[in-house]
């Protein structure tokens, strides 16, 4: 399976880089035709994209703008919301003005049908998959599964744990990976996440007693306090006042209770993130199977220079 990637991974790659440097760069990608990525830096009103490379600015028409774009099924905020965002592309043309300048012609459509033909295509249920978060809402988080193309983590699938909203467990521009639970006959995308944060045996074995550990407050009731201690992992600590959902917290780890999958905890100390700091997430920590990333050499935690290898 050919690996595409989500929006902005190539974009400071050194072979990006070397094709949208000069125009015989693009003129190379054009013959190739290589996926490149740049930054869009208007959306005209006539909803074209115009894509900045330094030396000179590129198109990206309307309707070569996204899938579904031509058809009505894509609305045109897939369009206004690539702003300032970097964005593949084919190159499909290249025009001289009369000046001498240049306007490369280019296609986000083409790069994102090729994405859907020769790898979403090819996904399967379990398939374990990475994305970049790009919006999240009340009802879920959605990602870039590849070339700017949609997908979404329903809350619920998010984390075992339950979590009031999206934004507990992750940030815009987050990559993740996820696992793929379906995928229809029009190359709709079904995911879930909590699958790959571990079980509560995994998560436990990560602490012992008599630690004291952070933890983040996630519901506070009259019989105690639940902290997280991981995305699926959770302990009750005995009341305390003051203490409010959504703080991050110093726990005394008082017992873990493997039979009965419980731990308890005791409050050192809870306070609230700084004003101007977002609330605080739980850093993620995949339980993965190396065995089911060998399409991916990809991991969160690792440069651009990993997907070097990768570009074409």
């Amino acid at each position: 399976m050919t690996n595409y990637w989500p929006e902005g991974w190539l974009v400071n790659t050194a072979q990006n880089h070397s094709f949208c440097q000069n125009i015989s760069g693009l003129r190379e990608a054009l013959h190739s035709q290589t996926i490149l990525e740049a930054r869009a830096c208007v959306c005209t009103p006539e909803h074209d994209l115009v894509i900045d490379f330094g030396f000179c600015k590129g198109k990206i028409p309307r309707c070569e703008g996204a899938v579904g774009i031509s058809d009505g099924t894509t609305r045109d905020i897939a369009l206004l919301s690539r702003v300032n965002k970097p964005v593949c592309f084919v190159v499909q043309s290249i025009e001289q003005n009369p000046d001498g300048s240049f306007t490369p012609i280019l296609s986000r459509r083409l790069a994102q049908q090729r994405c859907l033909e020769e790898s979403i295509r090819h996904l399967h249920a379990g398939d374990i998959i990475p994305a970049r978060v790009t919006h999240l809402e009340a009802f879920g988080c959605f990602v870039d599964i590849g070339c700017g193309i949609p997908s979404l983590i329903p809350i619920d699938c998010i984390s075992v744990s339950r979590i009031s909203h999206p934004s507990d467990r992750f940030r815009t521009g987050q990559d993740i990976y996820a696992v793929v639970t379906d995928v229809d006959q029009n190359l709709r995308v079904s995911l879930s996440h909590k699958e790959l944060l571990g079980t509560w045996e995994e998560n436990a074995a990560l602490f012992s007693s008599g630690e004291t550990v952070s933890g983040i407050v996630r519901s506070v009731e009259h019989y105690g306090v639940f902290v997280e201690l991981a995305p699926n992992l959770a302990g009750l600590a005995e009341p305390k006042d003051g203490v409010k959902v959504g703080q991050q917290a110093s726990v005394y780890i008082k017992n873990l209770i493997p039979e009965k999958m419980k731990i308890k905890l005791i409050i050192i100390d809870s306070f609230d993130p700084p004003g101007d700091v977002p609330a605080p997430i739980t850093p993620l920590r995949y339980f993965i199977d190396s065995g089911h990333l060998d399409h991916w050499v990809y991991s969160p935690a690792v440069s651009n220079k990993k997907i070097e290898t990768f570009f074409a």
